[in-house]
């Protein structure tokens, strides 16, 4: 049988979001059980968004994840590593151009010099005529011979993929959905070298999956439309064709297809936001794929154990926020005083609390208070500004200086910015800490409002009270 071999392959524009991410688990899962291998190849031929920059952002947001691959780009250095490579697209383009000129020789492809105003006004007439939009080169016809000689007399063209005498259905025995089939004429002549010889995707994609040795090829649904050209080329070329599976599409709360575009949350923003790696795989796994025995809680190890195609769902799957959180909740609950201080501790300085850190006991007591509340180590912040005795002490120093007996509204917010510029506090590490210093609970009637009917003596003894607390 032949040796599975499956791949991630997304384009480097930016960190990796959460579609693209279940994309990367399902092939890695994949792989895992079959006992095959996981191979990154980066489609960067869109030279104007493609950036190295970018690249390591995707390489990062995976190496979080946990989502080793077993051929790609060095995970540190970029380059390759593996038997096919390269496995930049962009480093490849000798081979695509080898490819074409193969079905160029072979009569299954031409150089089509349509000028944009020419096809413009095919597509109208197709239009009115109420028949299909494609190409009808006349350039088709022409003999390699006459096209080449056309061409180097300074004539831009195309290479187009003859599909006119492919008359017949090409049906994919889709994994997740079943039989598919697509009427040959749905396409007309496709482009698969551009004037500037650029190769378009689906040229590069069939080419690149054939030269690796892919079997299985897991993709958004999203792609589907994509299959049919690809079938012909794979044809065209006298290839075997992979084994495709097209999964459902991830869906934001309005149902609409989670992107980029539509601000799509990256993987590397969920770490910011202090999401655990292993409850984002868990989440996402379930968008389309469920356990065998309904779990919600399956660690990676247990999914590597249990994933087959044939559960997954080929119904859109809705990005639940909350269901999110709680997932993470679980998981951040579940960890270790000594590994959940390990994670929310840099948190809290990155908020520039004054805590004492070096404090194991504190700490380790502290989060026995706190974790029950947390759902992620963000929400850590807040919670432990209320022990942050620098804005007390700042704020109790400023309440001894006041010359009067009482605040006026304005004095207090004075105040306020005082602290907050001396201790670089704000928001509600800042107003929740002194609420808890004045009325003993981080909610309540804004302190605007409150303190004007305090006396200056009441309010220094609460700081003192409040200071002593804190040791």
């Amino acid at each position: 049988m032949q040796k599975v071999r499956v791949r991630f392959a997304p384009s480097p524009t930016g960190y990796l979001h959460v579609g693209g991410a279940r994309t990367a688990l399902y092939n890695y899962l994949y792989a895992k059980r079959n006992g095959g291998e996981f191979i990154l190849r980066i489609e960067d031929t869109d030279e104007a968004r493609s950036t190295e920059e970018s690249l390591k952002m995707v390489i990062h947001d995976l190496k979080w994840l946990g989502l080793t691959w077993d051929e790609g780009p060095h995970p540190e250095t970029l380059e390759d590593m593996g038997p096919v490579g390269p496995y930049k697209q962009s480093r490849r383009q000798d081979i695509y151009q080898d490819v074409a000129q193969e079905l160029l020789q072979q009569g299954k492809a031409y150089y089509c010099f349509m000028t944009d105003a020419e096809i413009e006004e095919q597509k109208k007439a197709a239009e009115v005529a109420g028949t299909h939009a494609h190409v009808q080169s006349p350039y088709e016809s022409w003999s390699l011979e006459k096209a080449l000689e056309h061409k180097n007399k300074g004539n831009k063209a195309v290479v187009r993929f003859k599909t006119r005498a492919l008359k017949k259905d090409y049906v994919l025995q889709d994994l997740v959905r079943g039989e598919v089939s697509f009427p040959s004429d749905m396409v007309g002549d496709f482009v698969l070298l551009r004037s500037d010889g650029m190769p378009v995707y689906n040229f590069c994609c069939v080419v690149d999956d054939h030269l690796m040795k892919i079997s299985h090829i897991l993709r958004a649904e999203e792609h589907l439309s994509n299959s049919l050209r690809q079938m012909m080329i794979y044809e065209g070329m006298g290839w075997t064709l992979p084994q495709f599976g097209h999964i459902s599409l991830v869906l934001d709360e309005d149902r609409q297809k989670m992107s980029k575009r539509r601000g799509a949350t990256s993987c590397f923003q969920f770490k910011e936001d202090g999401y655990l790696p292993e409850a984002i795989l868990n989440f996402i796994a379930l968008l389309g794929w469920s356990h065998p025995e309904g779990k919600e809680i399956v660690s990676v190890e247990e999914m590597k154990n249990t994933f087959s195609v044939d559960r997954l769902n080929s119904s859109g799957a809705v990005f639940d926020r909350v269901k999110l959180k709680w997932m993470n909740a679980q998981y951040l609950r579940a960890l270790s005083d000594e590994a959940l201080w390990a994670h929310t501790e840099p948190f809290l300085k990155k908020a520039g609390l004054s805590l004492p850190y070096g404090d194991t006991k504190w700490a380790y007591q502290s989060l026995q208070t706190f974790k029950t509340y947390m759902e992620t180590f963000m929400d850590a912040v807040p919670f432990y500004a209320s022990l942050d005795d620098s804005k007390f002490e700042k704020w109790s120093e400023l309440l001894f200086s006041h010359s009067g007996d009482t605040f006026t509204e304005a004095e207090f917010m004075k105040m306020q910015d005082d602290v907050k510029n001396a201790t670089g506090a704000k928001g509600k590490n800042l107003f929740q800490a002194v609420r808890v210093a004045v009325i003993g609970k981080p909610h309540g009637t804004e302190l605007k409002l409150l303190v004007p009917l305090m006396t200056k003596n009441s309010l220094i003894h609460r700081a003192k009270a409040t200071l002593k607390k804190l040791g």
